[in-house]
């Protein structure tokens, strides 16, 4: 599940980035960038920032009480 948020925050930001960059400013593409180097290096790394914070905030941790 952490993954699926992981890909799905990386991907808004990109976008979001992308639409600021036309609108607003180019250099909103560097937030562009530090996402793609950050995804990059934690292929290798496997360090994300990301998934520390939703450790600490309990996603993706299970219990026995329902659904």
């Amino acid at each position: 599940m952490k993954e699926r948020i992981v890909r799905a925050v990386a991907g808004t930001i990109v976008l979001t980035s992308i639409v600021l960059a036309y609108l607003v400013n180019i250099k909103w593409l560097l937030l562009t960038a530090f996402v793609g180097v950050n995804l990059f290096q934690s292929s290798f790394t496997r360090f994300c920032p990301l998934e520390i914070i939703l450790d600490k905030a309990g996603v993706g941790k299970r219990d026995n009480k329902g659904c």
